[in-house]
């Protein structure tokens, strides 16, 4: 990246990360070198779009890529898992500079509504019953958010908490040996249920889940908030709030970034 030319728009230092996760360019069938645009105009326009959840087509000259280069880009980067790797690449360098907490992870979930429909969207609770989709969120003791999922349509958030830890980035600790794991979860009564707390438990994970009919989630305190101030965080990129895509592989494309940038700019300020 020149100079820090789009720096307005993607944070500085997050390119440098991002370059050595792409999957190899594309070459002409008939020689003549790399297809396309340069691959860091292309990044900086999809980090636009999802800052200002503008339409791909609404994207402006300033990137000198076409909008259909930009999304096809963008398709391929999301089915190479480019986005996963890149979230996992921003947590490790949080590990490696002592500024993840684990010691108690906090999970939660949130609705946004469907515009569009699609898959993985039903009829939203909370917002009158028109198309929405359920995110869940599992975030340090901080905040960082350190998995991000986009469950079916109808699946009680009860069944999300196994898939949800299971998918916790693990890093090995040379310190004590063996790998740093949560040392208590804590979660809404969304997440009560019987099984589920003896999973944990055998797990070595404590548990401080809300149990329905006798306590209320906000009994949770400081680290509801904390779920909460996150969330808020991720649902701030404007191409998550209202879900536009239909297809919830790139929503959740999306949604994976947005915990790449919101883990990024945490580390640039505890560092700076």
């Amino acid at each position: 990246m020149d100079g820090g030319q789009w720096d307005w728009i993607a944070p500085a230092g997050l390119w440098e990360i991002m370059r050595p996760l792409l999957p190899a360019p594309r070459v002409r069938p008939q020689g003549g070198g790399i297809v396309g645009v340069a691959d860091e105009a292309v990044f900086a326009a999809v980090v636009y779009v999802l800052v200002s959840g503008c339409a791909w087509r609404a994207l402006p000259p300033c990137f000198a890529a076409s909008k259909s280069t930009v999304h096809r880009r963008f398709l391929i980067w999301s089915r190479a898992g480019v986005w996963d790797r890149l979230h996992q690449a921003v947590l490790n360098r949080l590990a490696d500079d002592g500024l993840l907490d684990v010691s108690r992870v906090v999970l939660d979930s949130a609705h946004v509504r469907a515009k569009k429909g699609g898959e993985h969207t039903g009829p939203s609770p909370v917002d009158r019953g028109k198309p929405g989709s359920k995110l869940h969120i599992l975030s340090d003791v901080a905040g960082v958010p350190l998995v991000v999922g986009l469950p079916a349509a109808k699946v009680h958030d009860s069944r999300r908490l196994k898939p949800m830890v299971l998918a916790l980035p693990l890093r090995h600790d040379p310190v004590r040996g063996g790998c740093r794991k949560p040392g208590k979860l804590h979660a809404g009564k969304a997440y009560d249920h019987p099984e589920l707390r003896r999973w944990l438990r055998g797990r070595r994970i404590g548990v401080r889940i809300a149990r329905k009919g006798v306590e209320s989630g906000q009994r949770l305190g400081r680290h509801r908030w904390v779920i909460e101030r996150t969330i808020s965080w991720l649902l701030g990129y404007r191409r998550l709030s209202p879900r536009y895509e239909r297809y919830p592989y790139v929503y959740l494309a999306f949604l994976t970034l947005a915990a790449a940038l919101v883990c990024h700019k945490r580390h640039l300020k505890l560092t700076m």
